[in-house]
């Protein structure tokens, strides 16, 4: 597995806050040549500089991961590979670069191509007949979460407080929101046939009706939902406000994404989730049951354990449709997600689709030599004789370097049993790759009529 490269992190945190070398060495207790070495990655840096940094430079040592940085160069070797932006390759130092002394610039260019293939989109007519322009709340809200880490310590106040009130054991949780809705706001909840719909609020009538098609836990997860719509809506709010979403609709999908994240919050309690996950090591069938909760719900819960001082195995959370649409993607664990195309076929997240209701895991290694313990599987909502139910993947994973603290690990071999996969086909470069949807944007194609190769392109790197 390639080692974290932090220098370059560490001297932008260092301009930024207007240090010198020489200053920062001194207030670390390191000479100003060792510091200059770290920089430009040629020290590696222990554990208690690693805590020494993060106290002196006053930032979580997420920050100093390098995780940020891998992921906005990912996102930036991705749209540069456009062939309709006609530029060559850039090499991976000037990327590195871009990322690691200038995230802002490398985050703007990001911005500018986003509504880049805004207006691609309306010069081809993907327009509403109105004439109103489709500007993708959805990325808004992703992006969102994304730059916060999906972590929200006002939220989980809100929620252990609550809790902290309810006094209630996971098993009785449902029964004790319940109770809190109609005697705090006079709410009644009843369960009844629903047409078009999972949970329906009447703020006039104070009642609130649950589909019958829902399973027990997803209608403890939705009054778990009403009850912080009523509860947390402040907290919400103050959250919100800052991010000034550019529409309604983003603004919108951003509020209810932060009510979801509350409600998992206080069905599973963070110090409660935490400590069960570890002993359990985060076997989420195991975490569903003693939470009464859903397999999403837990592998949700499980992307947001990062809170200072008492934080979790940071794992990546997706999910996937049969058509390869990710709505919903959480990376703590710095993986680099695709976002403006398809991601690599030969990825558990898409092969789980063979297997309905099976977990399956892959040890992942991408072609820098990162790696990931990577597990999935399918989840089925609520459907009707006649209809198609809607199926998607639920897919997890971590840093290799933590798998021996989950589970789905054991009996594996983590340095030969791995599968290489790729950012997506356009940016990679493995040659005999069958599952190949593209030729790679920076090779040429070696065409061939007198042979037909097993892959389906040959190309000369």
């Amino acid at each position: 597995m390639s080692r974290p490269l932090i220098g370059r992190t560490v001297r932008r945190l260092r301009q930024e806050q207007g240090l010198t070398q020489q200053a920062l060495a001194a207030r670390l207790g390191i000479s100003a040549s060792y510091l200059n070495l770290i920089e430009h990655d040629q020290r590696a840096v222990t554990a208690a500089l690693l805590i020494k940094l993060g106290q002196t430079l006053q930032v979580d040592l997420a920050a100093l991961s390098g995780n940020q940085e891998r992921q906005l160069e990912s996102q930036l070797r991705e749209v540069l590979a456009d062939p309709q932006l006609g530029l060559e390759a850039l090499p991976e130092e000037e990327l590195r670069l871009l990322a690691g002394s200038a995230p802002n610039a490398g985050r703007a260019m990001l911005a500018l191509y986003r509504a880049l293939r805004v207006a691609r989109e309306d010069a081809s007519g993907i327009a509403l007949p109105s004439g109103r322009r489709i500007l993708l709340p959805t990325e808004e809200a992703r992006d969102f979460f994304h730059e916060r880490a999906n972590v929200f310590p006002a939220l989980e106040a809100v929620a252990e407080r609550i809790g902290a009130e309810l006094g209630a054991a996971p098993a009785e949780l449902n029964h004790a929101i319940a109770e809190r809705l109609r005697h705090r706001h006079d709410l009644r909840v009843r369960v009844v046939p629903l047409e078009g719909s999972l949970r329906r609020y009447d703020p006039a009538a104070r009642l609130l009706e649950l589909s019958e098609h829902l399973p027990r836990e997803s209608r403890g997860f939705q009054m778990a939902f009403q009850l912080m719509l009523l509860e947390a809506r402040e907290a919400v709010e103050e959250i919100l406000a800052p991010a000034a979403p550019s529409t309604q609709e983003a603004a919108a999908l951003i509020r209810i994404g932060l009510l979801n994240y509350a409600a998992g919050a206080l069905l599973m309690p963070y110090a409660a989730f935490l400590a069960a996950a570890r002993a359990l090591r985060h076997d989420l069938d195991l975490l569903a049951a003693r939470f009464g909760v859903s397999f999403e719900q837990v592998a949700h819960r499980l992307s947001t354990l990062q809170r200072e001082g008492a934080r979790g195995v940071p794992f990546f959370f997706l999910r996937v449709d049969p058509a390869g649409n990710v709505d919903k993607r959480f990376s703590a664990a710095g993986f680099p997600f695709a976002r403006f195309g398809g991601s690599c076929p030969r990825w558990v997240v898409h092969t789980a689709f063979a297997t309905p209701g099976a977990l399956r895991v892959q040890l992942a290694e991408l072609p820098d030599g990162a790696a990931f313990l990577c597990f999935a599987r399918t989840v089925t909502g609520p459907s009707r004789w006649g209809e198609p139910a809607p199926v998607h993947v639920v897919a997890m994973g971590c840093d290799l370097g933590r798998a021996a603290e989950v589970v789905y690990a054991d009996g594996l071999d983590l340095q030969r049993a791995r599968t290489g996969i790729g950012l997506s086909c356009r940016l990679c470069d493995r040659a005999e790759c069958r599952s190949r949807a593209f030729p790679p944007l920076e090779h040429r194609l070696n065409l061939d009529p007198h042979e037909e190769s097993a892959a389906p392109y040959r190309f000369s790197k």
